[in-house]
């Protein structure tokens, strides 16, 4: 089954024939979050899409500014581990006349900080379509929706050694939303093989039942590519947007976008099953490249369904790979940014 599905991936990506757009005459300074595949997809998009890209640390955005003149600098995020002084930074490239961007990946769930950060840059991009309307409430002239995408450098369908293999497969942090999905799977998982991985799990009720198949410190992301390519389905569940310890959303905005992960899994021709948002149905196929799930009943007979139907389950898994490699790319994301920054 699996050379089948790597067969039916390299048809697929053989058939796609890009056309590159043409290389714009333009200098453009990169600010990377630390997000590892995201950051890699960006910086390739760029150096594929303009003369010259340069990644700077956020320490050094208004020395680099002043010494190489970039036509633009974008951000990534801006939330986490950043130089107490870069928004001091940002105004300064501002006044000399360079546009600067920032591209939010991690809304709602961070907007305690993005609100303050958003109005310090010329342009607002954001993951989550139903931040826009957040940004603009607060003067910001330029605010876009630009979805993530899959980085194909990490995410990609490829052989695995056995032990990566499982039945049902999920990665990521045990947030509460999660733990209660969970503990109601737990008596059906305990009797199938489950990789699990990531912290906060031990608040699960039912946790002696998934201990044995736990990855408790998580995994590093290249790993979580070859978990998401031995397992026959992924499961992915959106962390919830409201008041929680995990999330500084103090003013409790909804979310209506998908994560990441929606992408890096299909981009694996790996069947995904997940929660819904409402942003996913413009992106994806349901049913036809991915499938979703209301609750944890629906979530065990799906389960079941496709665990027993290896064909189905295929075919659907390397339709979502299709549509992530035609249509969800950085490069494509990346072309969006630069004709909205007007760099051409």
């Amino acid at each position: 089954m699996d050379g089948w599905r790597l067969g039916a991936c390299r048809g697929i990506e053989q058939s796609i024939h890009p056309v590159a757009g043409p290389l714009r005459n333009a200098k453009v300074f990169y600010v990377p979050q630390g997000f590892e595949a995201i950051d890699a997809g960006i910086l390739e998009a760029l150096q594929a899409n303009v003369a010259e890209a340069v990644l700077v640390g956020n320490e050094q955005v208004r020395h680099q500014a002043e010494q190489l003149k970039p036509d633009a600098v974008i951000v990534l995020n801006g939330v986490h581990l950043f130089a107490k002084d870069y928004l001091e930074q940002i105004d300064a490239v501002r006044r000399m006349g360079i546009k600067t961007a920032v591209w939010f990946v991690d809304d709602p769930y961070v907007t305690d900080d993005t609100v303050r950060l958003a109005p310090h840059y010329d342009y607002v991009f954001t993951h989550e379509r139903s931040c826009v309307r957040l940004y603009q409430s607060l003067g910001c002239a330029q605010v876009h929706h630009v979805p993530l995408a899959a980085h194909f450098g990490t995410f990609r369908p490829m052989p695995v050694d056995r032990t990566y293999d499982s039945d049902i497969c999920f990665i990521g942090t045990g947030f509460p939303n999660r733990i209660a999905l969970f503990d109601q799977l737990a008596p059906y998982l305990k009797r199938r093989n489950v990789v699990i991985a990531g912290a906060l799990w031990n608040r699960m009720r039912n946790y002696r039942m998934i201990e044995r198949f736990l990855i408790k410190e998580g995994v590093p992301v290249p790993e979580s590519a070859r978990y998401y390519n031995g397992a026959k389905i992924v499961v992915n569940l959106h962390r919830t947007p409201g008041q929680s310890p995990e999330n500084r959303n103090a003013i409790d905005w909804p979310a209506e976008s998908i994560n990441p992960r929606t992408f890096d899994m299909s981009a694996c021709g790996t069947l995904q099953l997940t929660d819904e948002r409402s942003e996913l149905r413009e992106l994806y196929a349901v049913g036809s490249e991915l499938d979703v799930y209301r609750n944890a009943k629906d979530l065990l007979d799906k389960i079941d369904y496709y665990l027993s139907h290896d064909e189905e389950r295929l075919r659907i898994a390397a339709r979502g790979f299709r549509r992530t490699r035609t249509q969800h790319t950085f490069d494509q994301r990346i072309r969006t940014m630069l004709d909205i920054l007007g760099i051409g």
